[in-house]
């Protein structure tokens, strides 16, 4: 592999991980199963399995990113997740 390339690939890699932020979701002790995993699937666009094993991983470890990209977009999906009455931020 020439010096170029293994450079050019670092950059690349530094250019994804530079525009990454997650949405964290917090446990709490008001939230359904049900109603974390609904909103999970419309407001994160999540599978049921992803969001199952997302509301499992927040239940069981008090907190889980359940979506990660472009700060712009997951600022909305946020605040739709705080509006639904749960605990989030974007890190």
């Amino acid at each position: 592999m020439s010096t170029k390339r293994k450079i050019q690939e670092e950059v690349d890699v530094l250019e994804q991980e530079t525009n990454k932020f997650e949405i964290v979701l917090f446990n709490d002790d008001v939230n359904t199963f049900d109603h974390v995993i609904d909103s999970l699937i419309d407001i994160c666009d999540h599978t049921s399995e992803q969001a199952e094993q997302c509301a499992l991983l927040v239940h069981y470890k008090g907190k889980c990113t359940v979506k990660t990209g472009e700060y712009n977009d997951l600022k909305s999906r946020c605040s739709s997740l705080l509006t639904k009455g749960l605990s989030a931020e974007i890190v």
